[in-house]
């Protein structure tokens, strides 16, 4: 990895202002998942530093919301416009830690930075209302204040762009904020703290805190100071961190896993229906929530529509992530990797058919993290590959007779984030929209992302939603003030009523 600003490329944990060690100096090794090298380590904190960061956190926070918001516009704006001036040697560090391909990781910052350049021009616009009172010398007004000190818990799949959506709101309307990266890809975390600092954002305002994820998890979410949990990551660790946040009626938002439907029916346009499918499942190695992987297909074009897809995903190309030519690059973990080979090989054992994929491809070494784009036809939803988040590059295939049907089998998983329905009938589109019980559902395209949309799911997907107004509403609260406008004195107080 040769970057430009070696300034990005940060070892040490940010708190206060201050790049630190641990307390005890121990580190986390950090690997690079295409040539499984040691590219350096990261501060292991636990408890004690997280207290730290929370704690700074808190004296931060009076002075920058008491900002204007137009100061703290400008400083958002600043950081945006420094995220982009470094785009490259951010991607650089993305593709070397977390093993997705160089144009992902490109398209990954100009993403995150877009939450930035929203969140800053947003800032200015956080509104109240007034309410009409049916007594005339009363107003009722309602105001929106920050909620506090905010935790944010990322994950490894998108290490850039899900830190600035949730930063990005949460300072623009006064909060301040410790962020806990993934263990496995900390260094764009760090490297948007070191260009936050250079922004002028003032210190204590911006806490990353690398290390333990059980212990700093544990902190974040018990600790009376942090008013606003947001995770990103798996169900089970969400339901953990819900748990824990009772203890301090904490505002939460969570954004969990997901096993979305992709559904075509016969009328859809196969050739749009195709590349949604490759982009949808097999982009970022299919390590995403709301990645594809249930592929529904009517049962009067299942056997053409297959054949092309099967022709399609033995076309992507497998290689080195810094190759502006590769389309899939490795698995983040060794783990993840064991795991998907165990679900395909039980999936088949239950009656799943391989169509294609279903190993380490040949031209690596067998110890490698790399894996074949696999296709798994199901004939129900019993197959484990069929009921189970894979995230990787991994689809089960189902057949469907007819809408009702699609439905049935769309909704039949506790998840609930994303979908996608291709077909012309657009009355076809909305009845689907309703009927699925999905957060977001995509017609005729797949994965289509803006800031300015709101994002999550429903189920065990998670609640509370980032991104567009939403978010904006997900880092503040409320306060409603009633003033008496009458200067006269009231003789019997039950009159105030």
């Amino acid at each position: 990895m040769k970057i430009k600003n070696i300034k990005l490329f940060k070892e040490k944990c940010y708190i206060d202002g201050n790049w630190i060690d641990s307390n005890d100096k121990k580190t986390i090794d950090v690997n690079n998942p295409s040539s499984l090298e040691i590219i350096g380590n990261v501060p292991k904190c636990g408890t004690d530093e997280t207290k730290l960061a929370i704690e700074a956190a808190n004296k931060a926070l009076s002075d920058w919301k008491s900002k204007t918001a137009k100061e703290r516009s400008t400083l958002l704006r600043y950081w945006f416009e420094l995220i982009m001036l470094n785009q490259e040697d951010l991607a650089k560090i993305m593709t070397i830690e977390q093993g997705k391909p160089i144009n992902e990781s490109r398209g990954e910052i100009v993403y995150g930075a877009s939450f930035i350049e929203l969140y800053a021009e947003e800032a200015k616009r956080v509104y109240g209302e007034t309410i009409p009172d049916p007594l005339p010398d009363r107003r009722i007004v309602v105001i929106k204040q920050p909620i506090g000190v905010v935790a944010a818990i990322t994950p490894w799949n998108f290490p850039s762009s899900m830190i600035a959506r949730k930063a990005g709101p949460a300072l623009a309307v006064g909060c301040t904020i410790v962020i806990k990266p993934a263990s496995q890809t900390p260094y764009s975390a760090l490297a948007l703290g070191v260009l936050a600092e250079e922004a002028g954002i003032p210190k204590g305002v911006i806490n990353i805190v690398t290390g333990s994820a059980k212990e700093i998890g544990l902190e974040l979410s018990t600790n009376p100071i942090v008013k606003k949990l947001s995770f990103t990551g798996s169900t089970e660790i969400g339901k953990i961190l819900l748990a824990q946040s009772a203890s301090t009626v904490k505002k939460v938002s969570m954004e969990l896993g997901g096993h979305a439907p992709f559904i075509i029916f016969e009328d859809a346009n196969i050739d749009n229906a195709i590349n949604g499918i490759l982009l949808s499942i097999f982009s970022a190695s299919g390590q995403s929530c709301v990645a594809g992987s249930r592929l529904l297909i009517q049962d009067s074009i299942y056997d053409e529509v297959l054949q092309r897809v099967t022709k399609r995903v033995a076309e992507i190309r497998i290689g080195d992530p810094f190759d502006d030519d590769s389309q899939m690059g490795p698995l983040a973990t060794r783990a993840q990797v064991e795991n998907i080979e165990s679900s395909v090989a039980k999936s088949i054992e239950m009656g799943g058919r391989l169509v294609c994929g279903g190993r380490r491809p040949p031209q690596f070494d067998n110890e490698s993290l790399y894996y074949e784009p696999t296709i798994i036809e199901c004939p129900d939803m019993s197959i484990e590959v069929a009921h189970k988040e894979m995230f990787g590059p991994v689809v089960s295939v189902l057949k469907f007779r007819d809408e009702q049907e699609a439905i049935e089998i769309a909704n039949d998983t506790v998840y609930g984030l994303a979908s996608g329905v291709f077909t012309t009938d657009i009355g076809r589109g909305i009845r689907m929209s309703q009927a699925i019980r999905a957060g977001i559902v995509w017609i005729n395209t797949y994965r289509a992302v803006s800031p300015m949309a709101p994002f999550g799911g429903f189920k065990d997907s998670g609640h509370g939603r980032e991104s567009g107004l939403e978010a904006v509403n997900d880092y503040t609260r409320e306060k409603t003030v009633w003033i008496n406008t009458s200067v006269e004195p009231i003789d019997d107080p039950f009159r105030m009523q």
